[in-house]
């Protein structure tokens, strides 16, 4: 159940009008009184016998009373609006049950109190089966105003307490760094334009796109206009922008203009100054990257986040959260038709889960955001899908790691996102790593080798090479084995340097993980004739020394001529 405060200024002449209006788009089918602060006030809805506006005047009127009797000396908010709307899948509750979920509302917000009889004057209106509008005026019945401290808060608690009294769908408590929803008014529009989503969705996408593709301020306001987004830049005195609003081309109100949002209304984290924060990290000059493959480098950099999130401060840890948001917000981009409605779903789900009350070290993740730019900008190295394969792969893990900080920090809704966000991921990893293994599979060598590489599992990790032999993906595993000892690797030394990247005890798949981790590491440049034939004498020593335990090393003799 969501109940969002809104305030307003003035009387409650328009509201009410509203209330019992047909809606923007039609929407008010059968509006009427549920409740009200005195339990029988005039129901436009309700009044067969008179005409609606006569009955409409009658109750603002009522309603503003205890405002127009301060005159000068009441105080500039007068209207309380709080809708409350269940969830789609909640039973329909009947007239009385959403009667007493008002005056349970308003008695927590402080507006109305049970049994007190001189506080503000409110009334509950039912729009349709799964939601009402509660409206009062903020000027009790004997003159003073309403206690309603943190009202946000408390009828937040109360809606949690409502879900489970009634048995509705229950929501997770929040700490007040969710984007904000979109209105009503905004969703019906969408229907009417015919939509998937509102405007404030769209551009809160297209925004946080733009800022993790961006390196410099010109060049997100750049991509900003390469998507059709109008900026509009709040100046100050000096001539400097001090914020920024965003509109989509099309999205108009009644007079033909441009409907703009403000970064801040679109999340917490996209006003300018936190853009700019962001971007601060990301400029050409702030950190070096070595050339290289740059899914390498972000799957490496994936890879490190569970450490952060158990090994560093929080600030850090936040800040890492908020660099693979912004990767999951550019793969998209990047990924195979089939996959990107999964991916995009995963990226909006997990936006939520990129924002706390902690403040987020940027800093602390340049490696990721570098890298991932530079897969979104070269669309030439995205290859077979492999690199995007062993990114996934690694960020499964990581989110599941992420589930597992937020519930610690008690970070339900954030929980909750990162829960969602896996569901989506999985699916999108099927999609693309199942053909590739796959394809990989029927590569796998034969069945001497395999004996070969089954055997340095065995050796080399003992606890999961059960598990790694009996997955559908040791085949595939065998295959890229083989590949790198083609390139010239050695196969004991690559696994072996596959093992130590990090530990296989969290990952879903352990054969599949070590496939991504060798199919890394083999991609890189193998090694030259004398490491070949170094990499080439170890081996053969490691098979004559577990036969002869005591022979010795091969670099013995040079040591003891020196």
């Amino acid at each position: 159940m969501i109940p969002k405060i809104i305030l307003g200024k003035g009387d409650t002449r328009r509201l009410i009008a509203y209330l019992f209006g047909k809606g923007t788009a039609n929407e008010h089918v059968d509006p009427h009184l549920v409740a009200s602060w005195n339990g029988f006030a005039p129901d436009p809805g309700r009044s067969p016998h008179r005409a609606p506006k006569e009955v409409e005047k009658q109750l603002h009127t009522q309603l503003d009373q205890p405002v127009a009797m301060l005159g000068r000396r009441a105080p500039q908010t007068t209207v309380w609006h709080c809708p409350v709307r269940a969830a789609p899948e909640d039973p329909i509750l009947s007239d009385a049950q959403w009667a007493e979920i008002a005056r349970r509302i308003v008695a927590a917000a402080g507006i109305a109190p049970t049994g007190d009889t001189e506080a503000c004057r409110w009334v509950a209106v039912r729009h349709a089966d799964d939601h009402i509008h509660i409206a009062a005026t903020l000027v009790r019945q004997d003159g003073r105003r309403p206690r309603r401290d943190h009202d946000i808060r408390a009828v937040q608690r109360e809606a949690r307490q409502i879900e489970i009294d009634y048995g509705l769908r229950r929501l997770k408590p929040g700490d007040g760094t969710a984007a904000k929803r979109p209105t009503s008014k905004e969703v019906f529009k969408a229907r009417r334009l015919g939509q998937d989503a509102t405007s404030r969705e769209i551009l809160r996408l297209r925004v946080r796109r733009a800022m993790a593709a961006a390196s410099t301020e010109a060049e997100f306001f750049a991509l900003l206009e390469a998507t059709g987004v109008t900026v509009r830049l709040k100046l100050g005195p000096s001539g400097d922008a001090l914020g920024c609003n965003f509109a989509l081309p099309g999205d108009t109100n009644d007079k033909g203009e441009p409907v703009f949002y403000a970064g801040s209304t679109l999340a917490g984290d996209l006003s300018l100054p936190k853009i700019r924060q962001r971007l601060a990290t990301t400029t050409p000059e702030a950190v070096a990257i070595r050339p290289g493959n740059p899914w390498h480098q972000a799957t490496a950099a994936t890879e490190r986040i569970p450490h952060h999130l158990t090994r560093s401060n929080d600030e850090a840890a936040q800040g890492q959260l908020a660099a693979l948001g912004g990767a999951l917000d550019l793969l998209p981009l990047t990924a195979p038709a089939a996959a990107r409605a999964e991916l995009e779903r995963a990226a909006v789900a997990f936006e939520r889960a990129t924002r706390s009350r902690i403040a987020a070290d940027h800093a602390s993740a340049r490696i990721l955001r570098r890298s991932v730019q530079a897969i979104w900008k070269d669309p030439a190295q995205h290859g077979d899908g492999a690199g995007l394969a062993m990114l996934l792969d690694v960020a499964l893990t990581t989110v599941a790691y992420a589930m597992h900080w937020h519930r610690t920090r008690q970070h339900a809704q954030q929980q909750a996102a990162a829960e969602q966000t896996l569901i989506h991921l999985q699916a999108a990893y099927a999609q693309i790593a199942e053909p590739l293994l796959a394809s990989l599979a029927s590569r796998t060598p034969s069945p001497q080798t395999k004996r070969r590489y089954a055997h340095q599992l065995q050796q080399a990790v003992p606890e999961h090479a059960e598990r790694i032999l009996a997955d559908s993906a040791w085949d595939a595993l065998a295959a890229v084995l083989a590949e790198a000892e083609a390139a010239g690797h050695n196969a004991t030394t690559v696994l072996d340097r596959a093992l130590s990247q990090r530990t296989l005890d969290d990952a879903q798949s352990p054969a599949r993980a070590l496939t991504w981790r060798i199919r890394r590491l083999g991609e890189r440049h193998a090694p030259g004739p004398r490491a070949q034939a170094a990499n080439a004498g170890y081996a053969g020593y490691a098979g004559y020394a577990a036969a002869h335990p005591t022979a010795p090393h091969p670099q013995e003799p040079q040591t003891r001529r020196r």
